[in-house]
């Protein structure tokens, strides 16, 4: 349960929530009582409340990098975090893009396993680069990077990892823990994140 309540549910959002506890229901198969807690505590502050969807619609609907690419790299950046709620919807998430379980098992060893290519791994430790404090993003990778992406899409990457950074640490400090998206499933692991190589 999150530190605070989540606010009370007023005429402009009921309909959004009503809408958007739906599609939980179909993504998941079942109904998750706190499925939506993150954007209930969003709507005490309602401005805040209409830029974080305007946000995620705006992410969701960018398509230019593959969908599976995204969303290994939205939820590696969750286990760096910590963020339960983020680990729990981002596994369920990634095993629908094709995931298998041993892949979310193997995520800390994505470097040595044999079960992730070689753009897989350099998406990864894209993720681990701008989940460390500071972020360490060196010349090197991102070169690497732009041999496989375009302008356009090392920005909506950039962007879908920045965006799982901030939706962790503001579900750390308010208290939002697991929802139950991957109830009775593998789920990946909270892990931190290496330090940097030594230069």
């Amino acid at each position: 349960m999150a530190r605070i309540p989540g606010a009370p549910p007023t005429a402009e959002f009921e309909q959004i929530f009503s809408n958007m506890r739906r599609g939980m229901a179909e993504l998941t198969g079942r109904e998750i009582d706190r499925a939506l807690e993150p954007l209930e505590l969003y709507a005490h502050v309602p401005e805040l409340f209409r830029g974080m969807l305007a946000l995620q619609q705006a992410g969701g609907g960018a398509g230019r990098i593959d969908t599976r690419l995204s969303d290994l790299a939205r939820l590696k950046a969750a286990t760096l975090t910590n963020c339960e709620y983020c680990i729990d919807v981002g596994s369920l998430i990634s095993r629908r893009s094709g995931l298998s379980d041993e892949m979310l098992l193997a995520l800390p060893n994505y470097h040595t396993s044999p079960l992730f290519t070689e753009v897989e791994k350099l998406v990864l430790d894209y993720a681990v680069g701008m989940s460390r404090t500071p972020v360490d993003v060196s010349e090197e990778l991102f070169a690497r990077l732009r041999e496989h992406f375009d302008d356009a899409q090392i920005v909506e990457l950039t962007h879908m990892i920045a965006g799982e950074n901030m939706a962790g640490r503001f579900n750390h400090a308010l208290g939002v823990g697991s929802a139950g998206f991957s109830e009775g499933m593998v789920c990946a692991v909270p892990e931190r994140a290496p330090a940097p190589a030594a230069a």
